[in-house]
């Protein structure tokens, strides 16, 4: 497949930012964060070829949106630690697939493919020319297209929640070649035997969510892998994405903007990853306590100043220097099943897939939601000579379809 980029422009701002606006500080939290972007693409199918008038369109309603978001139309100077919302723009590119739709997605798609629908370079992130926001109008023979979108978010607190996503390793500007990605697909069936395999302790109570079942089955089965390869259970850590949002104290909106996020942290001896790998009901158990512990601390974030920083900064640099440890697993994991996706209309019905593409990241999970929105995409990011190890495990094998 080849993807030729045919057009590249800089879509500004329809007003421009008040110069009282125009230095946006970044917090400590931000500053934290290690910069990274996000991205997603989006697949249509089209009975015709996007014609200039509908790209016309998108251009505009981009222009039109960035006055809401204003710094992203601006850059980020990483030496002082701020945006400068200078009106430059977010990129905006138009480019050209030689197949068909249908070519490229499917089981079997080759994720490495979905690189080229992205704007910009997997890792790319903090150089003061990056444009804060690129968008890529990908069209295919057919008439169908994708759009891939990629942000940065790790700078100022201002991107929309539903465009997040947590993560806190250090990672390269460019891609790591030697992570590969896969994908377990769970469809209703699989996320029904999950929850069927914990019927006997939890009658009296409501099931677990799907999410939290997908998790547990994919820690455990990366907990294994960890020990085939080395020959014996290691140490672990699980960090998993807890949203802020609408759980403090007073409730913030679900759609505030801002890096509104805790990592829930648990910590397992050599001893526990091995009796866990095989106790469903033990890591589920403890995958629920801790993030319902997540959700509690979440209430006085913005009524306990000193708590708030002991839970979002201190707590992290601590976390981080036993994350360092050479002989310890760490598994991180987002969520972005709650993401509306497939429900993103932008002229040409509902999208057929909601895709990731190649990530910069070892041992990351990604879950995302199905088209049917009642099964688990999970995207595993892996390194080479790990993901072997996961892909022969035999209880993923029998509960999910392998994609990519």
């Amino acid at each position: 497949m080849k993807v030729k980029v045919v057009s590249r422009k800089l879509i500004k701002p329809c007003k421009s930012t008040p110069s009282d606006l125009r230095t946006y500080k970044i917090s400590l939290i931000d500053e934290l964060n290690t910069p990274i972007n996000l991205y997603r693409i989006l697949y249509y199918t089209s009975d015709h070829a996007v014609d200039g008038e509908e790209i016309t369109s998108l251009e505009e309603s981009l222009s039109r949106v960035l006055p809401l978001f204003y710094p992203l139309a601006g850059r980020y100077n990483k030496e002082k630690h701020y945006v400068d919302c200078n009106d430059e723009g977010a990129e905006f590119s138009i480019a050209e697939v030689d197949c068909q739709l249908h070519q490229l997605i499917g089981p079997q798609v080759n994720v490495d493919q979905l690189n080229h629908l992205i704007p910009l370079e997997i890792g790319a992130a903090d150089e003061i020319t990056d444009p804060m926001l690129a968008v890529q109008i990908n069209k295919f023979r057919c008439g169908g297209l994708a759009i891939g979108s990629y942000a940065r978010i790790s700078t100022p607190s201002y991107f929309p929640s539903e465009n997040l996503a947590p993560l806190y390793s250090g990672l390269p500007r460019t891609r790591n070649t030697s992570i590969l990605t896969k994908r377990f697909v769970f469809d209703k069936n699989a996320i029904y035997k999950l929850r069927e395999r914990l019927r006997p302790e939890w009658r009296n109570e409501r099931p677990p969510s799907r999410v939290l079942v997908v998790t547990a089955v994919l820690t455990q089965a990366i907990l294994r892998a960890d020990r085939e390869k080395h020959g014996k259970s290691r140490a672990s850590i699980i960090r998993q994405a807890i949203n802020v949002r609408e759980r403090t104290s007073p409730p913030l909106s679900k759609y505030a903007c801002g890096n509104w996020v805790l990592m829930s942290f648990l910590e397992f001896t050599p001893d526990d990853s091995y009796g866990l790998e095989r106790n469903f009901t033990g890591i589920v158990s403890k995958m629920r306590e801790v993030n319902i512990q997540g959700i509690k601390d979440c209430e006085r974030i913005l009524s306990d100043r000193k708590f708030a920083r002991r839970i979002l900064i201190d707590s992290e640099l601590e976390a981080a220097e036993r994350e360092n440890s050479p002989d310890l697993k760490v598994i991180w994991i987002s969520d972005f099943s709650k993401f509306e996706d497939y429900e993103l209309d932008f002229g040409y019905g509902k999208p057929i897939w909601v895709s990731l593409a190649d990530g910069p990241g070892e041992d990351f999970i990604t879950l995302m939601n199905t088209k049917d929105n009642d099964g688990i995409e999970a995207w595993v990011f892996m390194h080479e000579t790990d993901m072997p190890y996961l892909e022969q495990d035999q209880d993923l094998r029998m509960l999910t379809t392998q994609c990519g």
